[in-house]
């Protein structure tokens, strides 16, 4: 940002005042211009392979059917390992950031605080495999892509990396959440 200062004040001592005022103009529409582009690059790219994903999964959820998808949930949130690591990873991938959130139904009350940490713990990992999940923080998982594809290294190892190290990362945080609540529900008197 100085460096944009020196060279306006170079360029009014060197041009005028009007010169230095006409690149500024310049430098702010480009400013504006690159947000155009970047814009139309989305609404080309990205947009339409998202509004494709989500409706092959909102299709693939009715042919399925919601009573079998919630019998598979109920299933996933009778032990600790799949409450923690599959309930998390199927309430992403079929109902996305932040529907997702609301498989916590299927819990009872004393899981659902760990349920929820699980989850909302979830919504990046799996970006690199499934873009759909949390659409719209997709450019943390395209940032790092991007620095990737530029040392010319393939995606896919580092997305299923990434999904690995969040399921194991979102079963910590489920174990040690559901321990905090137990806890202080106990301390409180609170019976779960």
């Amino acid at each position: 940002m100085q460096g944009i200062h020196v060279a306006l004040l170079q360029d009014a001592v060197q041009e005028g005042v009007l010169g230095a005022a006409g690149r500024g103009a310049e430098w702010f529409i480009g400013l504006f211009q690159a947000g155009a582009e970047t814009f139309v690059g989305f609404v080309t790219g990205i947009i339409p392979l998202l509004i494709v994903l989500l409706t092959a999964f909102y299709a693939l959820t009715n042919l399925v059917g919601e009573q079998r998808i919630q019998r598979v949930s109920r299933f996933a949130a009778g032990n600790l390992l799949t409450r923690y690591t599959l309930l998390p990873l199927l309430a992403v991938f079929f109902l996305t950031n932040p529907m997702a959130y609301t498989f916590g139904t299927f819990l009872e009350e004393r899981y659902k605080p760990a349920f929820y940490d699980s989850a909302v713990s979830f919504v990046h990992p799996p970006l690199g495999l499934f873009p759909h999940v949390n659409a719209a923080e997709l450019f943390v998982w395209l940032g790092v892509a991007e620095g990737i594809r530029q040392q010319n290294l393939p995606l896919g190892p580092l997305a299923i990396r990434y999904l690995i190290a969040g399921l194991i990362v979102i079963f910590i945080r489920g174990i040690v959440t559901e321990r905090i609540t137990v806890f202080l529900a106990r301390r409180q008197g609170v019976d779960l």
